[in-house]
């Protein structure tokens, strides 16, 4: 008999957090599979858009490709006003944690750590942290804005993105 993957997390589901410290802010959540095929989504930047729960992405330039560290990756972006921003990868962990940031210095940080199987399925708890502290700008212009705020909520519905476009096998959302 085969069980089904754990069900997305609603409001209020205890899977789902956020949290903050002063110059960044995070969202977590449990995905009913492998750390390492959220991890290649996630570090396939042609999927930003598909996972993007911000609405800003609008395209990442090139083909599918995994990234690592020192890559860069150029995107279309749309908060407002279009434009166009260049990214490098600063961080990396295979399979657990890639972060990159751009000129601006603001950091994107998505760490993955698979936990115990659910009744034999995968799950992993997938954290996305908004990181503010190697910021040209300074940190007030996270705070001043409230750009921490409107990120911590846009990185939640990433999340939950990211968790149905696994559930729908790869399917458009």
């Amino acid at each position: 008999m085969t069980t089904a993957p754990p069900a997305p997390p609603t409001a209020g589901d205890p899977s789902a957090a956020t949290s903050s410290t002063p110059t960044s802010v995070s969202a977590s959540r449990l995905i009913g599979a492998p750390a390492q095929q959220l991890f290649d989504l996630v570090a396939d930047p042609t999927m930003h858009p598909v996972i993007d729960g911000s609405g800003s992405v609008r395209r990442v330039k090139g083909s599918a490709r995994k990234l690592a560290l020192g890559d860069r990756f150029t995107a279309n972006m749309r908060i407002g006003v279009p434009y166009v921003i260049a990214n490098t990868v600063v961080e990396y962990a295979e399979g657990r944690r890639i972060a990159w940031a751009h000129l601006g210095g603001w950091r994107w940080r998505w760490e993955f750590e698979e936990l115990e199987p659910v009744d034999g399925e995968p799950i992993t708890r997938v954290t996305e942290t908004y990181d503010w502290s190697t910021s040209r700008a300074g940190s007030s212009y996270a705070t001043l804005f409230g750009r921490d705020r409107k990120n911590q909520e846009a990185m939640t519905r990433s999340l939950n993105r990211l968790a149905a476009y696994v559930a729908h096998s790869g399917q458009p959302l």
